[in-house]
């Protein structure tokens, strides 16, 4: 679910940066997709790390 929600957050938040910054459609996608890949990965290991340290 935090890996999810990663994902969302970073491609609206990448999509906002690019926008603020009068980039094209095609740097609007682009940032969006790092971002979200970026926040998605951190989510992931956030969720890894909090089911082990349930265990």
């Amino acid at each position: 679910m935090i890996a999810i929600a990663g994902l969302l957050f970073g491609a609206i938040l990448g999509a906002w940066r690019a926008k603020s910054r009068k980039g094209g459609s095609l740097d609007i996608l682009q940032y969006a997709a790092v971002h979200a890949m970026l926040f998605g990965v951190i989510g992931l290991f956030a969720t890894i790390i909090i089911h082990r340290m349930a265990m």
